[in-house]
This record gives C-alpha cells, structure tokens and sequence, in this order.
C-alpha cells in the first residue's frame, strides 16, 4: 500500500480518489515510455468519465480531458468524443461538467494555430523521457495541413448525426457564461470545417436560427462578440439562412451596434458588424429590397462624417471605413437588378449619403486605399442615375479657384507619378459619369471644340487630349478609353468631334483629331497606346458613316489597315492585327459609299487580294481569343494586376461582340445579296415609316375621343340637372292646375251673385286670386324663358359635340347613345314647352271668362275699375312679352357673333400651326446648311494644303509657280495703270 507522506504535496485541493490516480500515473510513467503513458491515461479518464458513478469523478476526469485534448488532439478525440458527447446529453443539470466537455469538444475541432498554442491554466506540459521539457515550434505547412485534415475529420464523426447539432442549439439557451460561451466556440469551429452540413441541419432544426440570433441581445460582450463571428460563418453562401437572419431584426441590431461601437472609430466588433452585413447583402436581392425599405440606407450616412482634421488614421479605422464603402458598393452594384440600383441611388442622392462621399473625395489628408475606394462607391452610386451625374457633375474641388471635381480627376488620371489603382479609380469613375448620360458626353465634348475652349483654364477636353498624345503609354490608353465613352451611343458628339482640330507646331496648318490618332497609329508606338487610339477610332466611327467618309477621305488609313493585317507578326502584335480587321470591317459596313475610291465592292475585292477572306475573319478573330478579353468582359469596372495588362475595356468587349458576326457577313456577301437587303431594308423602313403614322393617327384619335367623352359627361351631368329642374317644373305646373281647377270652381260658384254688397264681396275675391294668377304667371314665363336659353346653349353644343363627331372615324356606339339620349331629352324638354304653351292658354281663356264674369255680375261703375286693372295687367303682360322677344333676338345674335369668333379663332390656330411647321423646316435647314458648310470648310482646308505641298515639290523641282499673293499684286498694279490712263 502507498503511505501517505508519498501523495504528491503539490495537490492539497485534490480529494484521495485524485491523488491516487495521479500517484497511479507516476507509477505508469516511471515504468513505460512517454506514448504509451499518455495513451493509458486518456484510456483510463475515458473509462473514468463512462464508468463513475459520481458527478464529482466524471467531472474531474473531463477536465483532466480537456487539460490533455491540446496536446493529445489525436488521441483524446479517438477515445473520448463519445463520451464527451454522452455527458451533454446526460449532465445537462450541471453547468460545469458541460463547459469541460465543451471545451474539450472545441480543443478537439478547432484547427486555429493560435488557438492551439495558447495554453491554459489545467494545461500538461510534455516532458521528454530525458526529463528536459520539449521544444514545441510553430507547425510547418506540413503540419497545419494534417491539422486541417483532423479537424475536418471529426467534424464530419460529429455531425454525422444530426442530433448532435440540435443538441448544442439546445445547450447555447442556457444563460450560465460557463456553457454558452463554449458552445458558441463550438459551433462556430463546426461552421468552418463542415459549413455546408452544419447549415443544413441548422436551417431545418426548429428555431435554430432565432436561437443564434439571440446571442446578439447577450449583455456580455464576449458571447455577443463571439456570437457576430459563429453568425459569420453561419450566413456565408446561404440565401436562405441570409433570409432568415434579416428577418430576425439583424439590420436593426447590428447598426444599433455599430452606433454605440462608435461608427468608423470603433474596433474589432465595428469590423465583425460590417463583415455580416456584406454577408447578408452581396448577391441577396431580398435582403437589399429590406434594407432599403426599412430606411437603413439614411442609418449609413453618419458613418461618413469626417472631421476637418484628417490626420492620425487608425489601421482598424482604414478597415472598418473600407468596409463601409463597400457596404454602400453592394447596394448600388451593376450586377444588381437595374430597378433596385436605380432605387437605391435615388435613396442615397436624398438622405445625403452621396453628398457626404463628394465630401471625402475632395477633403485631404484622406489615405490612399480609402480614396481609391470612396472613388469606386461614387462612380457606382451615380452610374446610370441622370439626377446623381448632374449633382456630380456640379461638384467643386476646394481650391483657388475652384475647379469641377472631374477636372480634378482626371488630372490624377493622366499623372503617371500617381499609383495605379488610384488611375484605374477615376478612370472607372469618369466612365460611370458618362453611361447612359448624352447630356455629360456633350459637355465633354464641348469642351474640345473651337468655340468653347477657354484658353484660362483647365478643362476635361484639353486633359484628355494632353494624355492621349503623352509619352506614357498607359495615360494614352486612359485617355482614349474615357474620349471613347464619351462617344458611345451618341450619333451627334462622333459628328461634333469631327470639327475638332489641333495645332501639332507653329507654323503648320491645324490637324483634325482623327487625323492625329491615325498619324500616331502609324508611327509604331507601344502596343498599349496602339490598342487604346484603335479602340477609340473603332466606337468613334460606329454607326456614323459621315465619320467612316472622314476616315476613308485619307489615302493612306486604308493602306496601313491592309498592311497591318496582311503581315505576320509576333504574339504581342496579333490583338493589334485583330483591332486593325475590326476597324476595317466597321468602314466597310457603314460605308454609304460616298466616296468612289472606297466604295463597300472595292473594300471588299481590296481584302480578298491582298488580304483573303478567310485570313481576314481569322485576324478578327484574335480579339474574343485574347485572354484579357474575357477578364474585361466580366465586369464594368476596370480591375488589372499591372498596367500592362490594360489593353480591353468592358464597354468595348460589348461592341466587339455585337460587330464581330456582323462583319464577317458583310465580308463574305455578294453584291447581289447587298442590293437585296438594301431593297429588304427600305421596304421595312417604309413599312415602319406607314405604320408610325398610323400609330401617330391612332394616337391623336384616342386623344379626340378622350376630349369627346370627357365632354359627354359633362353634358351628361347637365343633362341630369336639366331633368332635375324638368321635374321640378312639372310639379309646380301640377300645382298651378291645381289652383286654375280651383278658381273654375270659385268663378262657376260666384258667378249668381243675390246682392250687390255680396258682388262687391266676389268680386275683392276675384281680384286678388287673379293679381295672384298673374304673378305666377309670369313667373312661368321667366322659367320659360331660362329654359329656353339654357335648351339653345345645349342646342349650340350638341351641334359642335355631332360635328366633331363625324369627323373622327373611331367615335364609338358610346358617344351615339349619349346623343340619342339628348335627343330624347330635348324632346322631353320641347313637350313641356308645349305643355306651358298649353297652360298658357288656360290662361288667357280663364281670364277672358273671369273679366266675362265679373263684367256680368258688377255695376257700371265697378266694371269700369276691374277693366281698368284688367288692361293694367294686360298691357304689362304685352311688354313683358315684347321684352322677351328682343331678349331672344338679343341672345340670337350673340350666339351667331360667337361662332364668327369661334371660326376666327380656328382660322388664327391653324395659322400659327403651319406658321410654326415652316419655322422648324427653316430651322433645319439652316442646320444642314451649317453642317454642309463646315464639310465644305474642311475639304477646302484639305485642298489648300494639297496644292500647298504641290507648289512646293514644282518649286523644289525648278519649276516656276505664281503665288496667289503675286497674283494679287499684278492685278492690283493693273488696275492703277487703268485708273492712271483714265484720269
């Protein structure tokens, strides 16, 4: 038996049943080698950790496990991962037997380098059987990647039960530090070694995700922390745990994070935010439509607010700075839906965020890489947007005096002293300024003509000429790319530009820009400034004859094409050989053959004698074959690893692409086949022209007939009121029968009178009821008369609303029952007219009965005063009738005067309108006359020149040749001997 003075003093914390396995150890290690002991110690604390039935000796056997899992990775992860698992689902009551196991489980997984060196407070240092510790180095590649292979290899033991996952779901609910935080570890290294399968199991586990996600809302930053990176790994390459995660408020946590991190000042954490809001984001469309509906893209523009002293930038300020720029570069990426980047600029253009980018673009002290980028972000948030290029377009640079940030930019482009990536930035930017913006291609272009240029200032046009004649090769490759996009897609600025000329030494005549390029293409330059000026005559005479009749009016372009392609040259020289095959192609399929020497058959028969056919389309061919090609093709903006690999651009891989069958068609037609699609194409081109007049037609028809319903439905609702007022008429006529029978019945009863005093009586009576009678009647008559003048205005509109009717042929059966229906309402209207009439009548018989009756049944005198009043109201009756006439003749001629005016008025518009139509054909013409004088202007320039350098190659020959200044003066001699004799 072992006494007790020998247990190990060094332990006074272990109870007996510790100290003996650890005296049994030493034992074990005195008397068998270093492998072996250590094998038979894991084995032991495995059937230690299986067997106990103690919770206190399962506990210290794992975490005398976990203390060995380092070292012994291996070994412990052989033996003991069964087990290790088997305590987490058995001891879940017992918070700190789970963490070893936990631990351990992670120690086993985890292929970190750095997580494997750090060691612990429990850790075993190996000692060698000399008894000298070890001399542990850091791992070769070697040995990382049998580390990797390890890992991965119990990752997968692992999870090749599902439930083992869902096991440590459950596990990371438990609030104890001890058990979560180790879980979080776990899973993470789980993620990284198995992600795709670990997703999986995650994605259809209940809840799994939302449990993740709680780990945001962890007081402790440590969990929360190392919650950001397990949600890392979690969310790469899964859209719809990306989904998810968006869902469950990420955006709303993790920018509440970044706030009190403090922003592009704060650490790590800011850095760990930013890279699972890229996760979330890049390539997600939903996720983007959220973000951006929620209202976050506002949240970013604090991110953005620099000081006014810029010094002392942070390495973890330069990240986190980076990262939301490129945060704000997958919002508005053109891989994107063209919708959702079109919101997103409009998003960012009214919240400020694209202000507050100009603003660091223009500020200094700002460090390279940032500015580089911040220029990329710019450049993406304004492509395509007209309101983003015209506010960018407006943009000073803080300098005296102030300059437009383009100009500005460009500087930067053509200075070979700036770093690369820094060019390729604002040449990226200026292309992205000028996509689908034919307002800013025609500023640019503005800026190279004759009347604009401003010889007190820098402008963009003189900026890219200077780099395009530079000696550097990559700012004349820079230039041409950028004067190219100012050109793509716009007809008028490849004409305008033509007009353009450069003074190339004093005394020399000016020399037109094309001239220029193809002068220096001739000179045999680098192959990058080759590639470059070619690509820029390429777009430039694209879909522009005028420009291929410019190009071909030089005898020596078509030459040096042909030589060019006929040659055999080097490898670097085939892509120049390729470019010249396109270019030529382009003048032989927008040729208008306006020019007899170059016509489309000459061309054509020119390359099959010296060139071939085939030859020729296989020399076209090296372009798309080239290996840079298909890089550039890739994406918009222009990413190459050393300036000599700049030699495509990506707007032009589309043109190349789009010309490439076309041309070699062209090549190989026939005459006869030319004339038939020629004959083809102005047959569609009629057929098109006929059918957008009928569209046109079409289209101011539905306008008519818009204009005729509308004024239908207005005379609709009148009409109603009309009925309306009808109706009210009737019942009020209803009323005046009534009272009419009344009075028949009074007259008939007062008609016997039996004494005088009672005739007096009567007859009072009679008088009132008929002062009454009169009164409403000629009420009657006032309604009468507002009828009849509201039924002529309706008259008067129904006769013009028929008028315009007939004249459109797509009226529809709508507008003919709308006019059968006033029709039947002016019938209406005519019947209760007839019907007033009627009363009217009544009236007058009623009152010729009355003034009978009363005539009979009063005395003399009596008589005398009711005829007396009788004719009082007859005659007043008489001039309001007269009064009513004139009042009708009055609106009569009112009405014809205003349809003199009307004509007058449509007789003065249809003036102004061919007035107006003439003014335009003037205004055209006097452009085609502008544009055929300058033509005129440059042949006549050419010719000077031409027989400049004749007279002087006869001079040089001995010849004597006049000048025009000699001639001049002898007529002007001449003349002043005539004058002589004549005086």
């Amino acid at each position: 038996m072992l006494s007790v003075m020998e247990w190990p003093a060094q332990s006074p914390d272990l109870n007996p049943i510790e100290l003996l396995w650890e005296q049994l150890d030493r034992m074990v290690r005195k008397k068998c080698p270093s492998s072996q002991s250590n094998l038979w110690q894991i084995h032991k604390l495995c059937d230690r950790v299986a067997s106990s039935t103690l919770l206190e000796d399962r506990r210290d056997a794992v975490r005398a496990l976990k203390s060995l899992s380092k070292k012994y990775r291996m070994e412990v992860g052989t033996q003991a991962m069964d087990h290790l698992i088997n305590i987490l689902q058995t001891d879940r009551s017992d918070s700190e037997i789970l963490g070893y196991a936990l631990d351990t489980l992670y120690n086993i997984l985890c292929n970190d380098e750095e997580e494997e060196q750090d060691e612990s407070e429990d850790a075993v240092t190996p000692i060698s059987a000399s008894g000298k510790h070890k001399n542990v180095s850091m791992p070769d590649e070697n040995a990382q990647k049998q580390s990797d292979d390890l890992g991965a290899q119990f990752t997968e033991q692992f999870v090749q039960d599902p439930e083992h996952v869902t096991l440590l779901l459950t596990l990371l609910e438990e609030f104890d530090f001890h058990v979560r935080w180790p879980g979080v570890k776990l899973l993470t290294t789980l993620l990284k070694n198995q992600g795709v399968q670990v997703q999986g199991i995650i994605l259809v586990s209940p809840m799994g995700v939302s449990r993740l996600m709680d780990l945001l809302a962890d007081s402790r930053e440590v969990i929360r922390n190392d919650g950001l990176l397990l949600l890392q790994q979690l969310t790469k390459s899964n859209a719809a745990i990306q989904k998810i995660v968006a869902f469950e408020n990420a955006f709303e946590r993790l920018l509440d994070i970044i706030t009190e991190e403090g922003s592009s000042d704060g650490g790590i954490v800011v850095e760990d935010c930013l890279l699972l809001l890229l996760n979330l984001l890049k390539n997600n469309s939903s996720n983007q439509n959220f973000f951006k509906e929620g209202s976050y893209i506002q949240r970013m523009k604090p991110w953005f607010e620099i000081g006014d002293d810029n010094s002392g930038w942070s390495a973890q300020k330069v990240t986190n700075l980076h990262l939301m720029l490129q945060l704000v570069r997958v919002m508005v990426s053109p891989v994107n839906s063209p919708g959702a980047t079109s919101s997103c600029q409009k998003s960012m253009y009214q919240c400020g965020l694209l202000q507050q980018l100009c603003t660091i673009l223009m500020a200094t002290g700002v460090p390279a890489d940032i500015l580089t980028e911040t220029i990329n972000t710019v450049s993406e948030v304004i492509r395509g947007s007209q309101v983003n290029q015209d506010y960018f377009a407006s943009v000073n640079a803080p300098s005296n005096p102030p300059r437009p940030a383009i100009v500005v930019l460009l500087m930067s482009m053509v200075n070979e002293r700036q770093p690369f990536v820094l060019r390729c930035a604002v040449l990226y930017c200026f292309q992205c300024f000028l996509y689908k913006n034919q307002k800013g291609q025609g500023e640019i272009v503005a800026t190279l003509l004759p009347s604009t240029i401003d010889a007190n200032s820098i402008s963009a046009g003189q900026l890219l000429c200077g780099g395009l004649f530079s000696v550097d090769s990559l700012s004349n490759w820079c230039a041409a790319v950028a004067l190219a996009h100012s050109l793509q897609d716009n007809l008028t600025q490849k004409e305008q530009l033509l007009r353009v000329q450069l003074a190339t030494s004093l005394g020399k005549p000016p020399v037109s820009l094309l001239q220029q390029c193809t002068n220096i293409l001739s000179q045999g330059s680098k192959v990058q400034t080759r590639v470059g000026l070619l690509m820029l005559l390429c777009t430039w005479i694209n879909n522009c004859p005028i420009a291929v009749t410019h190009f071909l009016h030089n005898q020596e372009n078509v030459p040096f094409l042909t030589a060019q392609i006929s040659e055999n040259l080097g490898e670097d020289e085939r892509l120049v050989q390729g470019l010249c095959a396109l270019l030529l192609g382009i003048c032989i399929y927008y040729n208008d053959n306006s020019l007899e020497n170059n016509t489309k058959d000459k061309l054509k028969q020119l390359i099959e004698k010296r060139i071939g056919k085939e030859n020729f389309v296989e020399k076209l061919g090296f372009i798309t074959k080239h290996e840079l090609y298909s890089r550039a093709a890739q994406k918009p903006q222009p990413v190459f690893l050393s300036p000599e690999q700049m030699l495509f651009d990506h707007e032009f891989t589309k043109l190349v692409k789009e010309l490439e069958g076309v041309i070699t068609k062209a090549v190989h037609k026939s005459n006869e086949e030319e004339k038939k699609e020629e004959e083809v194409k102005k047959t569609l081109e009629q057929h098109d022209n006929i059918v957008t007049r009928y569209k046109e037609l079409i289209r101011e028809q539905d306008t008519q007939i818009q204009e005729l319903k509308e004024q239908v439905g207005s005379m609709s609702s009148q009409s109603e009121q009309m009925q309306t007022t009808v109706t009210q008429q009737l019942s009020q006529i209803q009323q005046h029968k009534d009272q009419y029978n009344i009075l028949k019945l009074k007259l008939g009863k007062d008609s016997q009178p039996n004494s005088q005093g009672e005739g007096s009586q009567v007859n009072g009576l009679q008088t009132e009821e008929l002062t009454q009678l009169r009164e409403e009647v000629e009420e009657l008559c006032k309604q009468r008369a507002l009828l009849q003048t509201q039924l002529g205005d309706k008259d008067t509109l129904k006769s013009s609303l028929t008028s315009e009717t007939a004249e459109s042929s797509a009226g529809g059966s709508d507008d003919t029952e709308m006019l059968k229906e006033l029709e039947g309402l002016r019938s209406r209207v005519q019947s209760q007219l007839a019907e007033i009439n009627q009363m009217k009548s009544e009236r007058q018989e009623l009152l010729r009965r009355a003034e009978a009756g009363s005539s009979e049944a009063v005395s003399s005198s009596d008589g005398a005063v009711d005829a007396a009043k009788m004719a009082e109201v007859e005659s007043r009756l008489a001039a309001q009738t007269t009064e009513m006439e004139r009042l009708k003749g009055e609106a009569q001629s009112l009405s014809e005067s205003r349809a003199e005016l009307d004509q007058q008025l449509a007789a003065a518009t249809s003036t102004v309108a061919i007035l107006q139509t003439e003014k335009a054909k003037l205004q055209s013409e006097v452009q085609d006359s502008k544009k055929e004088q300058d033509d005129l202007l440059m042949l006549l320039a050419d010719q000077d020149q031409k027989i400049h350098s004749l007279k002087q190659k006869l001079k040089d020959l001995g010849e004597t040749v006049d000048d025009e200044d000699d001639l001049d003066c002898r007529d002007q001699t001449d003349e002043d001997y005539e004058d002589e004799d004549e005086d």
